[in-house]
C-alpha cells in the first residue's frame, strides 16, 4: 500500500470509528457493564437478541480499531485482543471483508482496512466540511437577524441539524445539533426533499404524513405543489407547522457539482417572523446560503 492510501486509510479509519461509535451510543440504554450482566438482567427474547446485535456490532467496530491501530493483523491476533474464540473473530473478519471494509493480504493471510473505511470517512467528512465552513456565516447570519441558524442534511427520511447558532434575540435554548426532524414539516426538510432524488420524494409523499400542529400538510398533493415552489422560488418556510408559535425559513446549500447537499434556516418566534416578513428574510437567508455553497466550490 502506498503513503497516501495509507494516509486514506489511517483518515478514514479515525474519522469513521468516531462516527461508528457516536451512531451507536447515541440514543440508547445504558449497556455499560460486562456482556453477562447485561444479558442476566430480566429482559425478553426481543431485547436479548437485540443486546447480542448491539454486543456483535461493538466487536465489529473494535476489529477496525485494532486493523487501525496495527496496520495489519491475523484472525489469531484479531481474536487474543477481542478475548474471543478465533471461529468468532474470522466470521466478524469475514463479514467485514464482504462489505470491502477490510481487506486480505492474499500473501500472508492478514487483513488490514478496506476503502470502505475511506468511503464511509468521505461521507462524514463532507458533513465536517459544511458544519465547519458554515460556521462563521451562521454566526453572521444569526448576528444580524438575531435569531437562531442552523444547517442540516439530508439522512434517509429526515433531516438532521449538524450546526447551530443563536442569535441575541433568540428565546428557546433548545440545541438541535445531532436531531432528526421531519421532511415535511420543517423548512429545512421541505428544502431538502424538494432537492432530493425521485425516489426520496415519492417514498415521502406515498406515506401517511404525521400531523404536529394544526398548520402541519398532511395532503400528499399540497405537499408535492409546495415542494415544486420550493425549487422554483430557491427557498422554503414554515409558520406553526412543527411546533406552535414557530416560523423559519431555509435555502438550499450545493456541493462543488451543483447537487444540494445542506439547507440553512432561519427560524424564530412567530410573532416576529411572521410570514409577510418571510420574503425578506429569505433574501438573507439565500445569500448566506450561496455564500456557503461557493465555499464548498460551487461556482455558477
Amino acid at each position: 500500500m502506498g503513503l497516501r492510501a495509507a494516509q486514506l486509510f489511517a483518515y478514514g479509519a479515525t474519522v469513521s470509528l468516531s462516527w461508528a461509535r457516536g451512531v451507536k451510543s447515541c440514543g440508547r440504554r445504558d449497556l455499560s457493564g460486562t456482556y453477562a450482566e447485561v444479558m442476566s438482567a430480566p429482559q425478553g427474547n426481543g431485547e436479548r437478541s437485540s443486546v447480542a446485535a448491539v454486543q456483535s456490532v461493538d466487536r465489529a467496530l473494535s476489529v477496525l480499531e485494532i486493523l487501525a491501530a496495527h496496520g495489519e493483523a491475523g484472525v489469531t491476533e484479531v481474536a487474543a485482543e477481542l478475548g474471543v474464540h478465533k471461529s468468532t473473530a474470522f466470521r466478524l473478519v469475514a463479514v467485514l471483508e464482504s462489505r470491502g471494509f477490510v481487506e486480505q493480504l492474499a500473501d500472508r493471510g492478514k487483513y488490514r482496512l478496506g476503502f470502505g473505511v475511506v468511503r464511509l470517512a468521505g461521507a462524514a467528512a463532507a458533513q465536517l466540511d459544511i458544519a465547519q465552513q458554515g460556521r462563521q456565516i451562521c454566526e453572521a447570519l444569526a448576528a444580524d437577524l438575531e435569531e437562531t441558524v442552523n444547517i442540516a442534511i439530508l439522512d434517509t427520511d429526515r433531516a438532521v441539524n449538524v450546526s447551530q447558532v443563536r442569535g441575541p434575540a433568540a428565546l428557546s435554548t433548545h440545541n438541535w445539533v445531532g436531531q432528526g426532524t421531519p421532511l415535511h414539516a420543517t423548512s429545512s426538510g421541505k428544502v431538502l426533499l424538494a432537492h432530493a432524488p425521485d425516489g426520496v420524494r415519492k417514498d415521502v409523499l406515498s406515506r401517511d404524513l404525521q400531523r404536529f400542529t394544526p398548520a402541519t400538510i398532511t395532503d400528499p398533493e399540497v405537499l408535492r405543489q409546495h415542494l415544486d415552489e420550493i425549487v422554483e422560488q430557491g427557498w422554503g418556510s414554515t409558520v406553526e407547522e412543527y411546533e406552535v408559535g414557530l416560523s423559519a425559513v431555509a435555502a438550499p446549500v450545493r456541493s462543488a457539482d451543483g447537487d444540494v447537499i445542506a439547507a440553512l434556516s432561519v427560524s424564530g418566534p412567530s410573532f416576529r417572523m411572521d410570514e409577510e416578513s418571510h420574503p425578506r428574510v429569505a433574501r438573507q437567508v439565500m445569500a448566506s446560503a450561496a455564500e456557503l455553497s461557493r465555499r464548498l466550490g460551487f461556482f455558477r
